[in-house]
């Protein structure tokens, strides 16, 4: 036996050795590598156009723009990119590998009085055409008072300052950079919108060719004369243009009007390598600024841990050990004579009001916490790439759905703990899976039927909708029962001590206790607050957000400083003898929400002062409201449950009869 056992291992051993020999390196950016040859065909494909003035997409193909040969084909898209209202098509600009070009793509017919009004309001709106080539972006640079701007996309038109006519983009130039790729032995491993993929040794040969590095464009209005024009089939050679700066040789947008569609390629060699394409849109910027957000919040930490340093070792500590020093009777006169904390004994563990609603908020808490803290941690280390488009928001989602265990076992545990039985769990467990969902299916709906109202591609379509009702009931749901019964099989946490029958009178304090409650939120704001806007930025500017390790540690702060607030005003709330901390110790931490939902306000009145129009201040201020709802459980949960177990350490360590 021992022999087989022996040949068993050195078997396994050797298979191991080969393996590793075999295998090289690997890298995950995102997507799968393509290499091309010389001359072949690759198609772009357009994204919906976007507007940072009113921040409601439509489809490419709503515009009077070419159309590929056999019909417009939608790219398969995952749930994020759905929700977040990407339609992906294909599109007739062709590009041929290596081979410098330019060529015709159509005329339109004569433009109708709809056309013509559709095109003035979106080049009035700013709205960006959104192109794609092998899954990069189109880029653009632009000059602004003197300073280099990059962006993504190009104008559907521009209205110069010295006229109040309009003008179409109708000719393009595009740069591509390409690297040459000999195949080196390097694996590739990826999850981008064509699936999972791995160049290996054995397809040295087929993976040899050019990898594009590099995408962009450079937008003109060029007057053709759309009788000659006509003449021409799509792709075939044109003369190459300049872009015009007289406006008599642009193309006006007005009725009757033949508007012919050209552009332009130019290959460019790069030492740009396939793993770094992403990193000019992904550059860093405002970097001090960071790091200047964490050095504060610190600061804030660190006044904070003074501050629970000194009621642990000089208040309580110092409390206790007193008390624990003297004799029986010594006890017993002293008991007569306590003040602060320790005369709350009897009623600090009293079951708080709406004890249900509390038990549901901070299962939806822990539940909305943990979606976060993987989701920031998996984007952190690189998981989370923009190549692929919409992983972001599909990741959390899926996230979300199977830690309905976690949100079930904490809201019924908590249940069972104020009870002190596990009856009406059920009730509990359903509340926890409806509640947050509930909310959000609500808002989204309501702002869906606008979206619904205006025909742009934001609005979730009806099957999707089937989709997402089909996921929370036959997932999370499911999930969450499941966390509510392990709950109930979990022991209940006991209190250190007895609660009294009758109520202890709260005295009268010189202020209102949510005075202080809301003035608590200020501090989590202020460890987040500049990390917001960057991400408001990210959100509604169009920009690529991916400074993830600095959120990451922002993150950590905020969890941190959301801790520290909430015991503190626990403890200042005990010490005034007021017993009823539980929803105090909740909305200590979570009134930040409440501040980020005013400085999105503030955002949008002085940093959106483009968003045009009552629906697109609506959709913002929608958004904005559900996702200070989540910021609330999340803080609100990690300030009570810390609370919840220093309230119980600090009575567990006195013993008062």
């Amino acid at each position: 036996m021992s022999l087989i056992l022996g040949r068993t291992y050195w078997a396994a051993f050797i298979y191991v050795l080969l393996i590793s020999h075999s295998c090289n390196g690997f890298y995950l950016p995102g997507s799968y590598m393509h290499t091309y040859s010389t001359g072949q065909e690759i198609f772009a494909k357009v994204n919906s156009l976007t507007s940072i003035e009113t921040e409601l997409p439509f489809s490419y193909y709503s515009l009077p723009y070419c159309q590929p040969h056999g019909g417009v084909k939608k790219s398969a898209e995952n749930l994020g990119e759905l929700l977040m209202g990407d339609q992906i098509d294909n599109s007739p600009y062709r590009f041929r590998m290596n081979i410098n070009e330019s060529v015709y793509l159509c005329t339109t017919k004569p433009l109708s009085e709809n056309e013509v009004k559709l095109l003035k309001q979106r080049t009035r709106d700013l709205y960006q055409v959104n192109m794609i080539l092998d899954n990069l972006p189109a880029m653009r640079f632009a000059t602004q008072n003197g300073i280099k701007i990059q962006w993504t996309g190009f104008p559907v038109g521009y209205t110069p300052q010295s006229s109040q006519d309009d003008y179409i983009i109708n000719h393009l130039k595009f740069k591509v950079f390409v690297h040459e790729y000999e195949g080196t032995g390097v694996e590739i491993i990826g999850t981008g919108e064509e699936g999972m993929g791995v160049i290996s040794e054995a397809d040295k040969k087929k993976a040899s060719g050019y990898e594009i590095v590099g995408f962009e464009v450079l937008p003109c209005s060029v007057k053709y004369d759309p009788e000659r024009m006509t003449k021409l089939h799509i792709y075939d050679n044109v003369t190459s243009v300049n872009c015009p700066l007289e406006l008599e040789k642009s193309q006006i947008i007005r009725e009757q009007e033949r508007v012919s569609f050209t552009y332009e390629v130019e290959f460019v060699k790069s030492d740009i390598k396939w793993p770094s394409r992403w990193d000019a849109y992904l550059k860093m910027e405002g970097a001090r600024v960071h790091w200047f957000s964490i050095l504060n919040s610190l600061m804030v930490i660190f006044f904070l841990a003074g501050i629970v340093f000194v009621i642990f070792l000089r208040t309580v500590r110092r409390d206790l050990t007193k008390y624990e020093d003297l004799d029986k009777e010594a006890q017993a006169q002293m008991n007569e004579e306590l003040s602060g904390w320790k005369l709350v004994v009897g009623d600090v563990f009293r079951e708080p009001n709406f004890s249900k609603l509390l038990c549901v908020m901070i299962g939806d808490g822990v539940q909305i916490t943990g979606m976060a803290v993987v989701t920031i941690v998996f984007a952190a280390f690189g998981f989370m790439s923009p190549a692929s488009r919409g992983m972001l928001l599909t990741g959390m989602i899926i996230l979300y759905l199977f830690l309905g265990t976690g949100a079930g076992y904490a809201g019924v545990r908590l249940w069972c703990t104020i009870k002190g039985t596990s009856e009406g769990w059920r009730s509990v467990s359903w509340s926890v899976a409806c509640f947050f969902p509930g909310i959000a299916f609500v808002i989204l709906t309501a702002l869906n039927f606008i979206l619904w109202g205006s025909k742009s591609t934001g609005a979730i379509p009806i099957y999707l909708y089937f989709i997402l009702l089909s996921l929370w009931f036959c997932i999370s749901v499911p999930l969450t029962l499941l966390g509510g019964y392990l709950g109930t099989r979990a022991e209940p946490i006991k209190y250190p001590v007895r609660t009294n029958q009758i109520p202890r009178e709260i005295p009268a304090s010189k202020y209102p206790s949510w005075l202080l409650v809301l003035g608590a939120g200020t501090l989590p704001f202020g460890t987040l607050f500049i990390e917001l806007f960057f991400i408001l930025s990210s959100i509604w500017l169009g920009r690529f957000y991916y400074v993830f390790g600095f959120l990451l540690v922002v993150l950590l702060l905020l969890v941190t400083v959301c801790a520290e607030v909430s015991v503190v005003l626990t403890y200042m709330h005990l010490c005034i003898e007021d017993w009823q901390w539980w929803w105090k110790s909740f909305y200590a931490s979570g009134s930040v929400a409440l501040y980020v939902f005013l400085y999105s306000i503030n955002y949008l009145v002085f940093d959106l002062q483009s968003l045009s129009g009552p629906v697109s201040a609506i959709l913002y201020l929608g958004y904005s409201l559900l996702i200070a709802i989540a910021i609330m459980l999340s803080t609100g949960t990690i300030g009570f449950l810390t609370s919840f177990y220093f309230v119980h350490y600090l009575f567990s360590s006195v013993k008062i009869d």
